[in-house]
């Protein structure tokens, strides 16, 4: 054991009830097998009765409006910030001001500025940050870069990850009925600030990629608003936040990654991450055509790619947003027992840093060079 802040459960707070809170955070938590390590203690939502609909639904002892009424309540420890993304920040230091540990769902904010203020405030304050995508925690992915690193694909030549948006989230069944937890409007993915696939759904690619890969060095990017209007139960969804990003990531030495984020489309058959070299080819599960074993990897088949992952087991085999709930017990497990995490905060700040610098390399038509590790 080391350093533990906590013996108890930890008093765990929800801060928003929105589709992810509702599919993953708020059903994995409230299981029976994590509650001698974790508790829902308090949910807030500026719609209110959503949050008390979640408290309800699931439990928790004390529903808020806002976040404020949540942190003078004294009641928890720890926050999962589970609301749209341009909130994070804002909501990430007022927990940090009030000496209460946090997990981010990604991202954790929007600009890499942000984020130095946030992790420079949590090491005064002694708060400690755990941050999703957490990928590296996937078996497969370390065992992609523990091939690599062996030379199995040679000379890294390059490489690709991104995603697309589609219609995904318009067509979430969490968002089709009406009740306060199944009526949730998606119209925050497509506004500034926070929208957009990079933040939302590109993240989880960059994330593996760099971990893998480590830090990159520079980014040049080309983006824009391609879809200005979505369409969500009858009612038209304005679009400003960028959905349409191009960008490629330059590792050093020569090595470049294409990385992108788009409003519809995707590469065929292209696995998470997709990495060249003159050795040959990773592509998901794949070396050069043939799947590897690693670790879990039965699990993966069977579940999909959160069945290897530490803390999904049992009945989180089977419910949503499994990912999501191993973040969070990688921030319960921090502070119980002090074991550190490979979710960190400084590996959040690198990919939003290289987003961050895709926008800014599209307005001024330069590439823009990268100073943060991780």
């Amino acid at each position: 054991m080391k350093n533990p802040i906590r013996m108890g459960p930890i008093r765990m707070g929800v801060i928003g009830t929105g589709s992810i809170a509702v599919r993953g955070i708020l059903p994995h938590l409230t299981m029976d097998d994590v509650q001698d390590r974790v508790n829902v203690v308090s949910v807030c939502d500026p719609v209110f009765e959503r949050a008390e609909a979640a408290a309800a639904r699931f439990g928790a002892k004390h529903a808020f409006a806002t976040l404020e009424e949540l942190l003078a309540s004294g009641t928890v420890d720890a926050v999962s910030i589970a609301s749209p993304i341009g909130f994070h920040f804002e909501q990430g230091m007022q927990c940090v001001d009030a000496g209460v540990h946090v997990h981010f769902n990604k991202s954790m904010t929007t600009t890499v500025d942000e984020a130095d203020q946030l992790i420079a405030a949590a090491a005064a304050k002694g708060v400690k940050l755990v941050s999703s995508p957490g990928e590296m925690l996937r078996p497969r992915h370390q065992a992609i870069k523990a091939m690599i690193d062996d030379g199995a694909l040679g000379r890294l030549t390059w490489a690709v990850t991104g995603s697309s948006f589609g219609n995904y989230h318009e067509a979430e069944k969490v968002r089709q009925g009406d009740d306060p937890l199944s009526n949730i409007n998606p119209a925050w993915y497509y506004r500034r600030p926070g929208g957009g696939p990079l933040y939302d759904m590109t993240v989880y690619g960059l994330h593996a990629m760099t971990g893998i890969l480590g830090p990159a060095k520079r980014v040049t990017g080309f983006s824009g608003v391609r879809v200005t209007e979505r369409e969500f139960r009858g009612e038209k969804l304005p679009t400003d936040m960028d959905d349409n990003t191009l960008m490629v990531v330059d590792f050093g030495d020569n090595f470049f990654a294409f990385v992108y984020g788009v409003a519809a489309g995707g590469l065929p058959q292209m696995g998470r991450p997709l990495i060249f070299g003159t050795g040959g080819n990773i592509n998901g599960n794949k070396l050069n055509g043939e799947i590897f074993d690693y670790p879990g990897r039965e699990l993966d088949e069977q579940y999909g790619m959160n069945g290897s992952l530490p803390h999904v087991v049992g009945q989180h085999l089977e419910q949503e947003e499994s990912h999501v709930y191993e973040d969070v017990m990688q921030l319960v497990d921090l502070l119980r027992d002090g074991t550190p995490t490979l979710s960190t905060a400084e590996h959040a700040r690198h990919v939003i840093e290289i987003f961050d610098g895709a926008y800014r390399s599209a307005e001024s038509g330069k590439a823009v060079e990268l100073r943060t590790t991780f």
